[in-house]
């Protein structure tokens, strides 16, 4: 029986999947969308949408708590100057969503499945697409 568990175990031990979703996180933060399993994207979704409220505050604490969930990582943007992860999103993604209270994500199935397992694949994306 899964009585009060909250999350799925992603056939992983703890910190493996912490790990897992981190690392999803930054990625989906540096390249604002993700191709993934579709239980992996459900997974991190919640997760993302958290470490966005968060960065939405600007406040030092929310900064220190998104940089110990995140633990940040060097970014190479297009004009060749180094960036961080919680840099890029209490910059440029959180004042996006100022106005918003929540929502930040969407999840796109895709009609293609995995080769090697059949597993249901999928984009996570942050809603709104940065202006040109």
């Amino acid at each position: 029986m899964r009585h009060r568990r909250s999350h799925k175990s992603l056939s992983r031990d703890t910190q493996h999947r912490r790990a897992l979703l981190r690392n999803l996180a930054q990625s989906l933060f540096e390249h604002e969308k993700v191709r993934t399993t579709l239980v992996k994207a459900k997974e991190v979704k919640p997760f993302a949408e958290r470490m966005i409220t968060l960065a939405k505050k600007q406040s030092i604490a929310s900064r220190r708590r998104v940089t110990a969930e995140l633990r940040d990582r060097e970014v190479m943007d297009e004009d060749a100057e180094h960036r961080y992860v919680v840099q890029r999103l209490f910059n440029e993604i959180a004042p996006r969503y100022a106005d918003r209270p929540g929502g930040y994500t969407r999840i796109v199935r895709l009609p293609q499945r995995r080769k090697g397992d059949d597993a249901a694949m999928c984009v996570l994306q942050l809603v709104e697409e940065k202006s040109k």
